[in-house]
């Protein structure tokens, strides 16, 4: 028996999940529904998701510009520590959830709204991360997720649901593997790709073309920094939203950013996932480039060895948790020094930085050249090596006495 609730409100896309989800809750609740739409920079055809939402049975549909807040506010914090899941994953939809909730947390208290649904299913990861970020917000929300409830348990059950009550779905059949874009990036999963040795089709692929039919040509471009954050491309100041879109339309035309993966969901099971992440492959490796001549050496390694978990508490959905506020402000701190700007060669699906400055660049030629200088005494380095190498002699004597 459904849950007594007056009003809810749909995380609401106007694809195949969230289509279904939203007649299925109108009928089962029988209570207005209000579609909230946020819009993260992916191409969509706004208007007509307003139109397939009423059509659909919302009371009313809500459609936020996030575009903007989503890089500023997401990307680029996690792009100034660095962040990448299992090596790989820069984190494109983990980004993208929290601020996806946080919106329509507002939208709901905004609406007068007593629960809040989604369309993450219960064997991945964004109903976790829909989830903590309502009861981080709003504990008093109720939460409604029909993926663990009802028994429309398959993509093919959707399907015959959505052409038994009208709804027109951008999946078929056919072609059943579902995608999920952003500005930063485009996933791909489902389908033929549950089968992790089936290789991608290239048609499949929509922000980049392949490496082989990238440009003969390299394009070069320089990023600048001011404080871990990028600001600007050859010279002209970028809005954030403008600034990675920008990238993306560079990586993209040259074959950069894409990532076949098989990754380890916080839930447990692996997943095979396809990504294309132009520009941030870009953007992260101009800036830990320029972090070779800007960052302390000691505080690069603390940096470091805190990436993996900071990247855990993104990938997991913990954004707005204490602990996620600490690391945040722990990476910014150690951005301070980070300005200057990184030249880039971009071909055939690599991305090389061939040149960085900075007014406070660590690396002086002074003390690094090869030829006759005045402000290093090798001869200093002797002693430096003997006593690094004490311990490694005193072990040595030890065990040549026992032999």
């Amino acid at each position: 028996m459904a849950e007594d609730v007056n009003k809810i409100v749909l995380a609401y896309s106007g694809g195949l999940d969230t289509s279904v989800i939203l007649k299925w809750l109108s009928e089962e609740y029988q209570c207005p529904i209000v579609a909230y739409a946020a819009d993260v920079g992916q191409e969509e055809d706004w208007e007509a998701v307003r139109a397939k939402g009423l059509a659909t049975g919302a009371e009313k549909v809500v459609i936020s510009d996030l575009r903007e807040e989503f890089v500023r506010d997401y990307v680029f914090p996690a792009f100034r520590a660095n962040a990448i899941y299992e090596g790989s994953y820069l984190l494109g939809t983990s980004l993208a959830r929290p601020i996806i909730a946080r919106e329509q947390v507002r939208v709901a208290e905004a609406e007068n709204c007593d629960a809040v649904s989604h369309g993450a299913t219960g064997k991945g990861n964004d109903q976790v991360r829909f989830e903590l970020t309502y009861l981080a917000l709003n504990p008093k929300l109720k939460i409604i997720a029909p993926w663990r409830t009802w028994d429309l348990n398959s993509r093919t059950k959707l399907i015959a649901y959505a052409e038994k009550h009208d709804i027109p779905i951008p999946v078929t059949k056919e072609k059943p593997y579902s995608s999920d874009e952003n500005l930063l990036h485009i996933s791909f999963e489902g389908g033929i790709l549950e089968d992790p040795w089936n290789e991608p089709e290239e048609a499949m692929f929509k922000l980049s073309c392949s490496p082989e039919n990238a440009p003969d040509k390299a394009t070069y471009i320089e990023i600048e920094f001011e404080k871990g954050t990028p600001v600007a491309i050859d010279g002209e100041k970028l809005g954030p939203a403008a600034l990675l879109a920008r990238l993306n339309k560079l990586g993209g035309a040259n074959g950069i950013g894409r990532l076949d993966m098989v990754e380890n969901r916080f839930v447990g099971m692996k997943s095979r996932g396809v990504y294309e992440t132009p520009g941030g492959t870009i953007l992260r490796a101009a800036h830990r480039d320029l972090e070779t001549i800007t960052l302390d050496r000691e505080v690069m390694k603390i940096r470091d060895s805190l990436v993996g978990r900071y990247s855990e508490l993104i990938y997991n959905g913990f954004w707005f948790s204490p602990e996620m506020k600490i690391m945040q402000r722990t990476m910014d701190d150690c951005q301070e020094t980070v300005t200057g700007v990184v030249r880039l060669k971009l071909y055939k699906g690599n991305c090389t930085p061939v040149g960085r400055k900075a007014e406070r660049s660590l690396y002086q030629e002074s003390f690094a050249t090869f030829e006759e200088d005045e402000v290093y005494t090798q001869a200093d380095a002797g002693g430096f090596i003997r006593l690094n190498a004490l311990r490694l002699t005193i072990q040595a004597l030890v065990e040549r006495q026992k032999g």
